[in-house]
């Protein structure tokens, strides 16, 4: 008797500036996911074009109207969507709107909780609604007039200008004096129609893997995040200007507290599937650790050397078996 195989669809690519990012993290997806447990396929979007990559090197177009593909002439219905693109539409409610209307499981938070996740602004001020510390931030708009000097009064210098609302390290920039706020902004409103000036936090990088099922909570360990560079920018994150140490070198009081707050945010979001947030660890005039919660990433990077992927091995976890937790959760058989 030939035993049921749920299809799996491993959803990347997008429309944002880490499209090719996306697809490396499909293919470290596809090598982790237990092959006698599903049928899993890449499904490659950008754009109007969504089609499936076939084993053969082919393609085969997706069917929008309920998210299927024909092989050797039969229709492929998908049972679940694992969602891995970085930035738009993956990250901001568009895709989990359309996997809603069809009725199918996807492995991200719910609509409402990528929209506001993938508006770092938005994010900040909902969060800082609950007790989570976050640095001080204005929002600017695309063809709204600014005020350098009041920027620099309001944030102080050194500070960070960012897309507000965008999944990706495009666009973000290390300002020093109020003189580079000017090209600073003109590059990040390249990438979104809003952008967040961020005040500078001193402190240790570092960022942290959790996923929740109804049988269990995994706060996974922390990495902590050591780059030459001035940030952790696009170089550091996918060209290997980094040190990345997992678990992160925090006192066991600091590590204890971190996992707390990456948990509770978690409940805060009613999160779903695995979300990673990041953090800087300062300290304050009495030269204790205070946590300020980044920034969270709802569809993280899953290549091999990706955060998680290195997080679930800390943890002494096999990522085959983390996935398919995940995925089992949300159906009830």
């Amino acid at each position: 008797m030939e035993t049921f195989k749920r299809n799996i669809a491993i959803v990347c690519g997008g429309d944002s500036s880490e499209h090719d990012v996306s697809l490396r993290s499909a293919q470290g997806l596809y090598s982790f996911f237990d092959k006698e447990k599903y049928n899993i396929y890449i499904v490659d979007i950008k754009r109007q074009d969504w089609h499936v990559d076939l084993q053969n090197g082919e393609t085969a177009r997706i069917d929008k109207n309920d998210f299927s593909f024909l092989l050797n002439g039969k229709a492929v219905l998908f049972d679940y969507a694992y969602i891995t693109i970085h930035g738009q539409p993956g990250e901001n409610g568009l895709m989990q709107s359309y996997f809603e209307l069809l009725g199918i499981p996807y492995s991200t938070s719910g609509v409402l909780v990528e929209a506001m996740t993938f508006d770092k602004y938005v994010l900040n001020n909902y969060l800082r609604g609950f007790g989570v510390n976050v640095a001080d931030s204005m929002l600017l708009r695309r063809n709204e007039a600014y005020d350098e000097a009041a920027i620099e009064k309001r944030i102080g210098m050194p500070c960070f200008v960012k897309p507000a609302a965008d999944g990706s390290s495009f666009g973000v920039s290390k300002v020093k004096n109020s003189d580079q706020l000017a090209p600073a902004l003109r590059v990040a409103f390249m990438e979104s129609d809003e952008v967040m000036v961020e005040g500078f936090l001193d402190g240790t990088e570092i960022s942290q893997g959790v996923y929740k099922t109804r049988k269990k909570s995994v706060v996974l360990p922390a990495t902590e995040v050591v780059t030459k560079n001035e940030f952790f920018d696009y170089d550091a994150k996918y060209n290997g200007q980094v040190q990345e140490i997992t678990p992160a070198r925090l006192s066991p009081e600091t590590a204890e507290k971190v996992a707390q707050e990456t948990s509770r945010i978690y409940d805060i979001l009613h999160a779903n599937g695995i979300i990673r947030i990041d953090y800087i660890i300062t300290k304050d005039q009495d030269g204790n650790d205070k946590i300020y919660m980044l920034e969270i990433n709802t569809t993280p990077g899953m290549t091999v050397t990706s955060f998680i992927p290195q997080q679930v091995r800390a943890a002494g976890l096999d990522i085959k078996d983390v996935l398919s937790e995940i995925i089992e959760n949300q159906f009830n058989d």
